[in-house]
């Protein structure tokens, strides 16, 4: 199976061969006096059809008709070799003038990255959705600048609903729970869908964090993984939902998110947490679902989880006013929709957000949208972040089966993010 980004998008080939010499330097002049921009991006496309590679060429050829001293080069990679890759190229010394992969932390943390405000504009920065600008800052300075995003809600089968007599939308625990034994006695094979596995393990422990109202830091950015909140949250899992069989019969510590969407598109699972890109497989399947809100230990969760890929500029290259003036031409709202229409995501400016708001076209996006001002994002900028991020897909599945223990192994991840994050600031 081929590695799924975050955001849920297939990763997609690319032809990387082909496009090896535009991965061989960083911006220079080719002798003529003007400027080359070498942009490296991550491919959503989950077929030829609609690989990005053709939205980065129409951009480049867009921003140089309007800026005739620039040359603007772009090489999209699968997203399985494009973190890899760029991080190859830095390491040799090839950085390329402008990235958008899935991380920035590493980068800014060693000082390669030009800052948000060495390079966009004042009315560019403020167009930034708050709550994701500051998921790219860094010591308080914004490195990462957002590129797309995503929101999670609750999706549940209103015909499977229907049959089993649930009238709404749980908005508790209990609720559902309640909705959940309805589902199981109505013969549903998977009332709760709930998908620890190594795919996106991370994403289902953050949501259910969030809605037992902690996650993982805390307002000073100092991990709470096992905060008693969070113990609380796993062990309730565990004994409630999987220890009385309504997540089906498979172990959720071996089930990964994309096995869950597709037993949701076959009408098998009541309820799941989900985004956007579900909708368009659930309604290519003739699924009837509605969304809601996370429910919470009590009431509707306070907050869901964002994703967000970023983009970036390296120092190297040392283009840094060429590199602003491209990303403010990809930050205007036009160019923002054109992306996020073609793949269903969701803006990063409150212009784009303001117009896909008014379309009536996207009115399938809107209850996404209006969670985005509240979002918890992964806390990405911390370079601790990735081998925490491998802790828990390797250990978080194990405290809701039998016999699990989540004060044990939240406590184990805990311990080993401090010792990263003490490791790395002795650097």
């Amino acid at each position: 199976m081929q590695r799924r980004r975050f955001l849920g998008l297939t990763a997609a080939g690319a032809a990387t061969a082909a496009l090896a010499p535009a991965l061989t330097a960083c911006g220079s002049d080719g002798g003529s006096g003007s400027k080359t921009l070498r942009v490296v991006a991550a491919d959503y496309g989950d077929k030829a059809a609609n690989n990005s590679q053709k939205y980065w060429d129409a951009l480049a050829r867009a921003f140089e008709a309007q800026h005739k001293g620039i040359k603007v080069e772009a090489t999209v990679l699968s997203w399985t070799e494009v973190d890899k890759k760029v991080a190859d190229m830095v390491a040799a010394g090839k950085a390329p003038d402008i990235a958008q992969i899935g991380a920035y932390a590493d980068f800014a943390a060693s000082g390669k990255l030009y800052s948000a405000d060495q390079l966009l504009t004042i009315p560019t920065q403020a167009d930034i959705i708050a709550s994701i600008a500051r998921a790219g800052e860094v010591g308080r300075v914004q490195y990462g600048l957002p590129f797309v995003s995503s929101t999670r809600m609750l999706f549940y089968n209103k015909s499977l609903f229907l049959k089993a007599g649930i009238a709404k939308a749980p908005e508790s625990w209990d609720e559902l729970q309640a909705a959940a034994k309805k589902l199981q006695t109505a013969g549903v094979k998977i009332p709760y869908g709930l998908p620890l596995g190594p795919e996106e393990a991370p994403a289902e422990t953050l949501l259910w964090m969030l809605s037992g109202g902690s996650g993982y830091t805390d307002h000073d950015g100092t991990y709470t993984i096992n905060s008693d909140d969070n113990v609380a949250t796993f062990t309730w899992l565990r004994d409630e939902l999987v220890g009385k069989g309504l997540t089906g019969s498979a172990d959720p510590s071996r089930t990964n998110r994309q096995e869950i969407f597709d037993a949701f598109c076959k009408g098998q699972v009541g309820m799941l947490n989900g985004h956007p890109t579900l909708m368009k497989q659930a309604d290519a399947a003739g699924i009837k679902y509605g969304l809601a809100p996370l429910p919470g230990k009590s009431a509707k969760a306070k907050a869901t989880m964002g994703v967000a890929d970023w983009i970036m500029a390296f120092k190297a290259g040392g283009n840094r006013e060429q590199a602003g003036l491209f990303l403010d031409f990809v930050y205007s709202t036009k160019n923002v929709l054109n992306f996020t229409n073609q793949y269903d995501l969701l803006p990063v400016t409150s212009s784009a957000s303001d117009k896909m708001r008014a379309d009536s076209g996207k009115a399938h996006l809107k209850p996404f949208l209006e969670q985005l001002d509240n979002a918890v994002f992964y806390p990405v900028d911390k370079t601790s972040w990735a081998k925490v991020s491998k802790a828990l897909k390797e250990k978080i599945g194990s405290v809701v089966v039998k016999g699990g223990d989540p004060a044990s192994v939240l406590g184990e991840i805990q311990r080993e993010a401090d010792a990263t994050e003490l490791a790395g600031a002795g650097k």
